[in-house]
């Protein structure tokens, strides 16, 4: 993007697990948020800008985000901002924030528990409140109908679909964040019962509990807090329509053009993050974003290893960044998603120097 300033990635956090007991949001994500800032060196004062991603109807009640925000340990003047989204997209207004000059560094994290309610039950309520949530069918059950499209036109295959899961749990098996990370064959896979025909359990996201944090800087600064900073070179959110009749299932046009925007093919990819929560939208994702056979896609695992609501997203380009960090590769993707069917979608474009 020539003519911007340059902003990187320079310090992330996580915390993953199947079900968080005993601690409300604030609790667990205060260390979270701690930890990012002190890998930099940096407290809450030196923060030019703050912005978090969340859920109401995760949390059950209004203003939620308010919470954590006392957990930053903001001082005035305060410059803060919230999507009711995933964290990706707070990324994303952060970077905007950076962008206009006004601030060098910005604070990012978003977090979600799912596990005391029904994730599926909330999801339902994201859908269009006449024609379709009346019915209550909720994001496993319409990706259930996409897989059903898929595999029936030929585009994909059972055991296309059972080789991306078990890749998946091989990569997690490295990741102590990971909630499913017990290894299993193609033909386990297979044998498998469907939950949700046709997908089978290791279609589907492992649910998890938890958030993460990270911090972004801007040139110099960047380079000042951390020694390999995985810069921003592309970032693009698209959204396809809302009403699910008017969309094609077996294709992921806004990814296709968010990457086309954010300028994946500029150059090879080593790896990438994909905001994948089933194996379907794994498919569909590497050939709309246009992710060839060398790229290693979801190192980590994926949203199918864990699956924490509303930070799943901001997580993936933490992972890439951090890969990026540490010198696993030069160039990545990472990709963030949110509502039915790979609804919107952010493509982000990571390099070291």
């Amino acid at each position: 993007m020539s003519g911007m300033r340059d902003i990187a990635v320079v310090s992330f956090a996580q915390r993953q697990e199947a079900a968080i007991v005993g601690e409300s949001e604030v609790e667990f994500m205060v260390p979270l948020m701690q930890e990012a800032k002190d890998a930099v060196g940096l407290v809450q004062s030196d923060m030019g800008f703050t912005c978090s991603g969340s859920s109401d109807f995760l949390a059950g009640q209004a203003f939620s985000f308010v919470m954590t925000i006392d957990g930053t340990g903001p001082v005035p003047p305060i410059s803060e901002s919230h999507v009711e989204m995933d964290g990706a997209w707070a990324l994303y207004e952060a970077w905007v924030k950076l962008q206009c000059g006004d601030v060098d560094t910005a604070f990012v994290y978003s977090y979600g528990k799912s596990s005391p309610g029904s994730l599926r039950d909330v999801l339902a309520t994201q859908l269009d409140p006449y024609y379709v949530a009346p019915l209550w069918p909720d994001a496993f059950a319409l990706e259930a109908l996409a897989a059903r499209r898929l595999l029936e036109s030929g585009a994909v295959t059972e055991e296309q679909l059972a080789e991306i899961a078990s890749r998946s749990r091989r990569h997690a098996a490295s990741n102590p964040h990971a909630v499913r990370a017990t290894e299993k064959s193609v033909d386990e896979i297979l044998a498998e019962e469907a939950s949700v025909p046709p997908l089978r359990p290791s279609d589907l996201p492992a649910s998890s509990d938890g958030g993460c944090a990270m911090v972004l800087a801007a040139g110099d600064r960047a380079r000042e807090l951390c020694e390999r900073p995985a810069w921003i070179r592309g970032i693009d959110p698209r959204t396809d329509a809302h009403t699910l009749g008017a969309r094609d299932l077996t294709r992921a046009m806004s990814a296709r053009i968010a990457a086309e925007r954010a300028g994946v093919a500029d150059g090879p990819v080593d790896f990438a993050e994909l905001h994948a929560p089933f194996t379907t939208s794994e498919h569909l994702l590497t050939e709309a974003i246009g992710l060839g056979g060398d790229t290693v896609i979801n190192p980590s695992g994926g949203a199918l290893a864990a699956h924490t609501m509303m930070a799943s997203g901001l997580i993936r380009i933490g992972e890439a960044a951090s890969r990026i960090a540490a010198g696993e590769g030069d160039r990545a993707v990472a990709h963030a998603t949110a509502g039915p069917c790979l609804q919107q979608n952010l493509v982000c474009v990571l390099e070291g120097d």
